[in-house]
């Protein structure tokens, strides 16, 4: 068996889950997700206890198993508690702004690059315009949109200036010698 699908999913006070055929819809204190789930794989809610089950051992099956476990352990926990990903700005002049819900970035270009935050997702600017943090209840949606903010200036070997992940390690290059 999967070691992720065979896992049983708690579901937390507050947490509703709604099973209908192959939708499942959550819903809890931060919102709702909703999601199509493979027909061939079995959901049960047990005692505040949701568990995945596959109707055989084929490897298409085997896959979809920890998969379709991992989506709605991510539902479960979206809704209850919610993502953030942090990104760090590093260089002279780069600096991210807020405009109502809109996040304005200078980041070295001749225009400022702006962003729009699709709905249940939120951005905010800390520690001096140089954090970013884009919080949201759908994992994939808040990690999708921290990639499109760190693609606008990717972190760059030699001096280190872009958006980068909080934590990202950023392999440094030495410039070129000098002529003697």
């Amino acid at each position: 068996m999967s070691r992720i699908g065979k896992m049983p999913i708690e579901i937390p006070q507050g947490v509703k889950v709604d099973i209908k055929g192959d939708k499942v819809t959550v819903i809890g204190p931060k919102g709702t997700l909703n999601q199509t789930i493979h027909p061939d794989m079995k959901m049960e809610l047990n005692d505040g206890v949701l568990s995945v089950q596959r109707p055989s051992d084929a490897r298409q099956h085997k896959a979809l198993h920890g998969l379709t476990r991992s989506l709605l352990n991510n539902m479960v926990m979206g809704v209850s508690n919610g993502f953030t990903k942090t990104l760090q700005i590093e260089g002279v002049g780069y600096r991210a702004t807020m405009e109502d819900q809109r996040l304005v970035l200078k980041v070295g270009y001749s225009h400022p690059v702006y962003f729009d935050p699709p709905p249940d997702v939120s951005f905010a600017v800390e520690n001096r315009s140089k954090t970013i943090i884009v919080s949201g209840i759908d994992k994939q949606v808040v990690g999708e949109l921290a990639a499109q903010i760190r693609k606008t200036r990717p972190p760059e070997p030699y001096k280190g200036k872009g958006i980068r992940y909080d934590g990202e390690y950023v392999r440094r290059k030495a410039g070129k010698a000098g002529k003697v």
